[in-house]
C-alpha cells in the first residue's frame, strides 16, 4: 500500500514538470489557406477567411503576413520554438490576390546584431561635471538676483 502511494505520488511530481506549450500569433489551418484563390479573392475576402493580419508590408500595404508560433518553455530556460509559421499573402495593384506563400521555420535565418555604437555630437562629461555643471547658472531675466536668491515676486534684500 505504501509503494502503491509513493509511486502516484512520484507520477503526479513528474507529470507536473512537463513544460506548457504557447500558441503565440495566428497559425491559420492549412484548408483555410488553401481556399485563397490567387488573381480571384480580394483583401475583404482574405480577411473574411484568415482575419487581420499580424503585420503588413512597410511600403505600398501589398502583402500581408500572418504570424504564428508554438513554444515550450521550461522554467527559466530559453523557449524551445515548436513550429513557425509565416503565410505570406501578396496583393496586385487591383487588390486582387497575386500570390501566396508558407514560411515555415525550416525557412528562418539567424540575424546577427550590429555592435556598433552611433557617435553624438558633443562633449563627454562624467557624472561629477554633470551634477556641478549648472552652479552659478541661474536666470536672472525675472529682475532676480543671482547672487541673494531673488527672483520675481521675492523680497528684495536689506541695504
Amino acid at each position: 500500500m505504501a509503494t502503491a502511494l509513493a509511486g502516484g505520488t512520484l507520477a503526479l511530481a513528474l507529470g507536473a514538470c512537463e513544460a506548457p506549450v504557447d500558441v503565440r500569433g495566428h497559425l491559420p489551418d492549412p484548408e483555410t489557406m488553401a481556399q485563397i484563390k490567387p488573381g480571384e479573392d480580394g483583401r475583404s475576402d482574405v480577411i473574411d477567411l484568415l482575419g487581420s493580419p499580424s503585420a503588413r508590408s512597410s511600403f505600398r500595404d501589398r502583402t500581408w503576413y500572418y504570424i504564428g508560433s508554438k513554444e515550450k518553455q521550461f522554467a527559466f530556460f530559453d523557449a524551445e520554438v515548436l513550429k513557425r509559421n509565416v503565410f505570406a499573402v501578396t496583393f496586385n495593384e487591383g487588390d486582387t490576390v497575386e500570390s501566396t506563400r508558407l514560411y515555415t521555420k525550416a525557412d528562418g535565418r539567424a540575424v546577427n546584431p550590429v555592435n556598433r555604437i552611433t557617435p553624438t555630437p558633443g562633449r563627454d562629461l562624467t557624472i561629477l561635471q554633470q551634477l556641478l555643471g549648472n552652479l552659478g547658472r541661474f536666470n536672472t531675466e525675472g529682475g532676480g538676483n543671482p547672487a541673494t536668491g531673488g527672483g520675481p515676486g521675492s523680497p528684495s534684500p536689506l541695504p
